[in-house]
This record gives C-alpha cells, structure tokens and sequence, in this order.
C-alpha cells in the first residue's frame, strides 16, 4: 500500500495571498520550493509524485477569482435604483484579493439579452455602485451576473448570479397565468458518475419543473418488465435518492407522479458492462470511508485523490481485484466543498464524489438596535460586533449594510456571503434556496446537503487540463490597471487576422489619452485605459497610408449561451395595492427629492496629458491671431518645421537635443487623435484651438516609437468638426461606473424635522464600506421615513483572513400619536 496524507497547508499553500500570485507568475521558483515541500512529507510511489505535482502546477497558473454581489434587496420597480457592493476574493482561502480592477455586471432577461450592463472598479476592497432601472423594462424575472475579465477563461457557471424580480407599475403586469405544466425535467446522478453491470451504486435524483425549480414528487423504479424495484420519494426541494445493482441487458426507468396526481417517467442513465463504483460513507464524526467496487479484469490499483478549492488534502493508492475502501480523517479536508477523485492504475479519472463540511470558524456578527420601535423621522442606532477570527479582533473587516421595508413583495433574499463563498460559488449556476443549508445543523440538513452535492456537482476544470504537461493557455487577461479594449485586425478581402500593424485608440477629450497597441500573431490587439470613467467616444485607426485593415473593437462582456429558463415572477393581481402603494413612494421620492437622488462623486484623475509635460506650450489666446494655420506654425510655435513634400504638407518637430529636424513624420495630434493627413492639419482653423503642445524629443509609447509629438487641443476638446478619415472606428465606451453617493435625509433639528416634503422611502440605508474597529465593533446611525412597517437589516461581512459572515434583524416603524 502507498499511502500519501496531505495535511493543510500543502506546499506552503497558507503564505500570503502575494505569494500564491507571485507563485502563479514564477513556475521555476515554485517548482523547487514544491520539490522541497515533497521530500519534507515523504516518499510516495513515482505515479502518485507526478499525479501531485501535475495538480499543483496547474493551480499554481491558474488562479481562480471569486465575486459576490450584495444587492440592496431582491425586489425593485422600474424607476427605482439598485445598489450592490461586489465582494473580489481569492477562489481558495477567499481573502480579499487586489489582481483584477475591473468587474463586470449584467442584467439578463429570459431570452438572454443584457438590458443593462455596467463595468465597476475594484480593488482589494471590492467595489461598489448603483444601476438605475429604466421604465422601459417589463415586468418579469432577470438574472444578475457578474465576472471579471480573468474569469471569463473558466466555465460561464461560475461567474456570480442571482435573480431579481423586477415589476413595471407603468404598464399592465402581463403576468402569464400558471399553466398545468407536466413538462418535467428529471435527472439521475449515480454516486461516481456511471452504473455499472453486476455493482451496487447509490443513485440520486432530482425532479424539477420547467424553471429548474425542484418539485415534491413519489415514485417507482421499475424494470423492463415493469416490476418495482424501489419505493422513490422526494426529500428536499425535489432531491433524493435510491440503490440499485443493475444487471446486463435490463432497460430501468422511474415513474414518478406530482402533488397533483399527474404522472411521468424518464429512463435511468446506460449501463456499463465494465468499470468503477465509489460509494461515500459518513461512519463516524470523525471520519469517512469512500469504498470502491469493480468488474475489471486484471485491476491492480486504484488512487484516491481529495483537494479542497485546489489545495491537496489527501492522496492515497490502494491495490484492488474486486474491493477496496479509504478512511479519511475529516480535519485533513478543508471547510466548504472538497472533491475526491478516483484514478485507475493508468491516472486516469474513473469517479468523483464531493463531500461538504460546513465550516467551523464563520464570522459571527451580532445586531442591535437601540431600540425594537421606532416613530416615523426617528433615529436608529445600530452597532454590530464581529468575532470569529483573528482578523475580526484586529479589526480588519468591512460590512455591508442594507435596511429596507419588509412586505408582500419584498422578502428575506435566499443568498448571502458566506453561503455563496462555501457553497454556491463552487457549484455551478444558481442553486435552489442556498440558505436552506445553512440552518440548525441535523441530520434532515446533512442528508439535504449531501443530496445537493451528488446531483449538482462538478469541477471547475477538466482532468486532461492537469494531467497534459503543457502549459495552459488563456483567452482573456487580467485586467491589473484598467479595462482592456480588445480589438480584431483583419485583411477585409480574405478575412484573415493581420499581424505587427500598429493601431492606436483616443478618446477625444481633456487630457489627451491615446493608446497604443501592436496586433500579434492573431491580428489582436490590446488597449489599457487607465482611470477611464463612464461613457465616452472613443476612436480606433491604423495609419492608413501603411493599412486598410478592418478593425473591429470588441466588446468587454461575456456572451451569452442561449435564453434562460427563469421563472415568473411570484406577483400575482392580489398585490396591486402593495404594488401601487410602492410606486407612488417611488414617484414621489423622485418629485421631491430628484436632485440629491443623483449626486456623483467626482473620480480622481490625473489631469496632465499622456505625455506629461511637453518641452513647448503655446496658448493662442496670448498671440496674434492668424486664420490660416500654417502661419501659426511658422510665425511663434519655434519646435515645429511645416514642409510640403511631393505636394503634400508634412511636419517635423526640431529634435532639441541635436537642434535638428525629425526626418520622417512627428506624432500629430488634433484632441488626442492620430493625424496622417497633415494637408487636413493645415486646413483646419486655427480659431478653433486653444493651445499647441509640442514635445522636442523621441517619446516611446509602448510599441512605438514616435520623432516628436504636436498636440492641438480644442476649446472643447471634442474636435470641433476636424475631418475622420473612413478608416477611424467610432463608438460609445463604457468607462468605469462613476461613484454615485447614497442620499438619505436626516432629522436632526426642528426644521430638518419639520420639512413638509413627503420622506416616502422603503430603503432607508445603504452602506457598502462599514468599518469595523479593533476591537470588532461598528456603529451606524440613520433615521427613519414616513412609511411604517417592519424593517429588515441585513448585513454581509468579510474579514482580510477571509472569514466571511451574515446577519439580519429586523425593527418596526409605527405611526405617532396625534
């Protein structure tokens, strides 16, 4: 027997957050530490070594990203504004991570169109903002996701998601009627991943409608000759499960019938004649044991392989004929999800299981409010206190905080931080009531939980990823200082990607911004806007005298594989009045309060050109005017040589360190844009700019090298009709979603108190960044509207340890006396 523990750490894996990065970036240097690593834990056979060490290294190239979104609420209308603060973590420790700046988040409608996107910033703080929902949405069920640019290398499945109902009080609700579905979608799971002639396996199920939302059902297993087999029931949320040893040639299938008498029936998976089953065990409360059974002939050895989120918790390699079992100590597996794969003699993945353990040490966040009632305009005061980890006592960790009206249509959301970073996130799509699992721990939950893990689970990666020696390749980069414009160069006659042409970007404006890039072997080409906010014009070219390629931008967010089955929203006509009363709040607070509702911070920028200080700057306001523009040239700009070559006019810029002229053509800018055409430059008015910077030196530029910049910059900065040629690309470009600040009246005073302006808010606070002090507490105050009710305060946690928690409690509004 060759046995193999991998305790936690693995390879130093619990160093800094910088240190897996930087291990991600330097194989060599990691190759050796883990070669150390391995000699310290011992000896294993060779097969399993380079089982462990192919694992390794694609984790360490491959890191993965985390983002939760914690929206204000789950319900909106249109007109209102959805708040979110995003949570940018580490994929295996869930610390926050500072790699990415970039997040990017959509809202889809069933068909799978993005009706509104956005582009946020990040940094190891997360991010945060607002979208404001348009009128113009109908009424229904969207998906929110959010991903940054690295991720769109993994599977779609894993960016973050989540549902929002969102309702139109504008137009009729248009809500479809319920129809008597027997439209069932019902799959079967056999633990391992196959059956198997002659092997007993356990077999999950699940049984949902059309919306993926899991049904209670009873049923039959039933063979060829329709004998039952098996009593079937469903457990939790339309899972459960059952044995089965399948013989040879024998067709099962299960005939399951709904709450509602209405029968259906779906054909169990094939069968194999040949190979592995693996059956899970919780024996005791410190242990498990995984059993495999087998029917092929002249097996000799099979490895057990458990990682938690990449980091190895386990290997073991055991001879087998027909039978073998592995014991694992529960504390070598990490918290959340850990998958245990099974290999053959020849290392090739033969069955998986995943194996949940809830985790030990959670932020703990306590709520209170000083008082449990409150009159309307009354201050609440609210301290939190964080326990759980040594970074909560440090006080290194940050809250969000939502308090909002609790009512028909706007309930508990079913998803919070820590039930996504240990659950949902590593399970794909989006999971049926996820906070379900997080309740009073029993053995009705661990059996839930586990149903949960045998039939929606599976890996982030392929197996033939790792085990092939070659360096993965990936798509999409991370976006370390900004977003990446990506553009396609291609021959427009034959389609092909062009290589090694420059091309350069500008968006129009003050200050000059211009990007660079050359196109590589795929004709791609790269642009990294730094401190781009929100929406601007950008123009992308080539010099056409030395290209007429087609450039196509593309755009930053990750399409969509087909329409999405989401369910109606749950409004219904009795709810009108909730509805209406709902939107005449919202109408009013725009009425009144519009202006401070749209109050921007305004981003920090540098606000020198590209090229930071020119050797030469000329206002024309302080000379003599002239009309043409060759005179202006001539007559005070000293750096700058206007010629005519071949009939056509050219400018050089006088090289100031040698006093002589550039030969070839300077860099000529009108507004930030590249001009080729210098007879245009002559043409234009000079009453139409406001000043001319001159650099008098070589200036490198990423891959170019440009002899000399002239820079002509507008009153206005927006060319001021200056002629495009046909080859300039022209589109609007998100930037980064400008900060938009949380507004919230307070009444402090009389006169605060006294203001006769209706105060109909149902979100009373929203603080993305609650600060937590050292010694683990928070403190916050805010002051209720007009509407009574009951209020929810529900708060998402995370420490720099990454400990994550959640809370919610809630108060009550009520009317004062008169």
């Amino acid at each position: 027997m060759s046995k193999r523990i991998i305790g936690r750490p693995y390879g130093d894996t619990r160093n800094a957050l910088t240190t897996k990065i930087t291990s991600w970036r330097n194989g060599a240097i990691l190759a050796l530490l883990l070669l150390v690593r391995l000699a310290a834990v011992g000896q294993t056979t060779p097969s399993a070594d380079w089982l462990f060490r192919s694992f390794d290294t694609y984790r360490r190239q491959a890191l993965t990203e985390k983002l939760f979104v914690h929206t204000d609420q789950a319900f909106y209308l249109t007109g209102e504004s959805m708040w979110f603060k995003l949570y940018y973590v580490d994929g295996t420790y869930h610390k926050p991570l500072d790699l990415s700046k970039v997040a990017y988040l959509e809202l889809l409608d069933g068909s799978g169109t993005s009706v509104l996107r956005t582009a946020v910033a990040l940094s190891a703080a997360g991010g945060n903002g607002a979208l404001s929902l348009p009128t113009t949405l109908p009424s229904g069920t969207y998906r929110l996701r959010g991903y940054t640019n690295w991720m769109k290398n993994g599977d779609a499945a894993y960016f973050f998601e989540k549902n929002l109902t969102i309702v139109n009080p504008f137009r009729r609700l248009g809500l479809k009627l319920p129809r008597e579905t027997v439209r069932y979608d019902v799959q079967f799971f056999p633990e391992g991943g196959y059956l198997v002639q002659g092997l007993t396996s356990r077999v999950a199920f699940r049984v949902a409608d059309e919306t993926g939302r899991g049904i209670n059902a009873r049923g039959w297993l039933l063979n060829a000759k329709n004998d039952t087999l098996a009593q079937l029931t469903t457990q939790h949320l339309g899972k459960g499960s059952f044995t089965l040893t399948p013989g040879g040639n024998v067709a099962y299938r299960a005939m399951f019938v709904d709450e509602k008498g209405r029968t259906f029936s779906q054909p169990l998976p094939s069968i194999q004649p040949q190979g592995y089953v693996m059956r899970l065990e919780d024996i005791s409360a410190d242990q498990l044991q995984i059993t495999v059974t087998a029917n092929v002939p002249n097996a000799s050895v099979v490895y057990l392989f458990a990682h938690t989120r990449q980091v190895i918790d386990f290997a073991e390699a055991r001879p087998i004929q027909r039978e073998t079992s592995f014991r694992i100590d529960k504390a070598k597996l990490g918290d959340g999800i850990s998958h245990l794969t099974l290999f053959d003699a020849k290392h090739q993945p033969i069955g998986e299981r995943l194996y949940f353990k809830r985790p030990t040490n959670p932020l703990a966040i306590t709520l209170k409010t000083d008082q449990a009632a409150y009159a309307t305009r009354f201050k609440v005061t609210l301290t939190a206190s964080v326990q759980g980890s040594e970074a909560a006592k440090a006080g290194s960790t940050t809250l969000s905080m939502a308090v909002y009206r609790l009512d028909s249509l706007a309930t508990s959301p079913s998803e919070h931080l820590l039930s996504y970073l240990w659950l949902s996130s590593d399970l794909p799509g989006p999971i049926e009531s996820p906070e379900s699992y997080w309740q009073t721990d029993s053995p009705q939950l661990r059996e839930a939980t586990d149903l949960l893990m045998l039939t929606q689970g599976w890996r982030r990666f392929r197996w033939n990823d790792i085990l092939t020696p070659a360096r993965p390749g990936f798509r999409y980069l991370p976006e370390y200082n900004g977003q990446l414009v990506e553009g396609q160069l291609t021959d427009p006659q034959t389609g092909k990607p062009v290589p090694g042409v420059l091309t350069y970007l500008s968006a129009p404006g003050k200050p000059t911004r211009l990007y660079v890039s050359r196109s590589d072997t795929t004709g791609r080409v790269y642009f990294e806007l730094r401190d781009f906010w929100g929406a601007q014009t950008v123009l992308a070219q080539t010099n056409p005298a030395d290209s007429l390629h087609k450039l196509t931008i593309r755009p930053p967010y990750a399409p969509v594989s087909g329409p999405l089955p989401l369910p109606e929203p749950a409004v219904s006509e009795s709810q009108q009045e909730t509805l209406l009363s709902r939107s005449v709040a919202m109408q009013v607070q725009q009425t009144y309060w519009g202006d401070q509702l749209l109050r921007y911070q305004a981003p920090i920028v540098d606000s020198l050109p590209f090229y930071v200080r020119p050797s030469e700057r000329y206002q024309l306001d302080a000379y003599t005017r002239f009309p043409r523009m060759e005179e202006v040239l001539r007559e005070y700009v000293r750096g700058v040589m206007p010629r005519k070559k071949q009939g056509r006019f050219q400018l050089n810029v006088v090289n100031l360190p040698f006093n002589e002229l550039f030969t070839d053509n300077s860099l000529v800018l009108v507004d930030g844009v590249p001009v080729f055409d210098m007879d245009k430059v002559m043409e234009f008015s000079p009453l139409k700019v406001q000043q001319i910077d001159v650099v008098s030196n070589n200036y490198g530029m990423g891959p170019a090298m440009f002899n000399g910049i002239v820079s002509f910059m507008t009153y206005r900065g927006d060319l001021s009709g200056f002629p495009l040629p046909a080859n300039v690309v022209k589109l609007d470009y998100e930037g980064l979603q400008l900060q938009r600040e949380f507004y919230a009246p307070r009444y402090e005073t009389a006169r605060q108190f006294e203001n006769r302006l209706p105060d109909k808010r149902t979100l009373l606070y929203w603080q993305p960044n609650l600060s937590v002090d050292v010694n683990g507490n928070a403190r916050t105050d805010f002051f209720t509207s007009d509407q009574t009710g009951t209020y929810l305060i529900e708060v998402n946690g995370l420490s720099t340890d990454g400990a994550a928690g959640y809370q919610r409690t809630v108060f009550t509004v009520q009317s004062r006396p008169k």
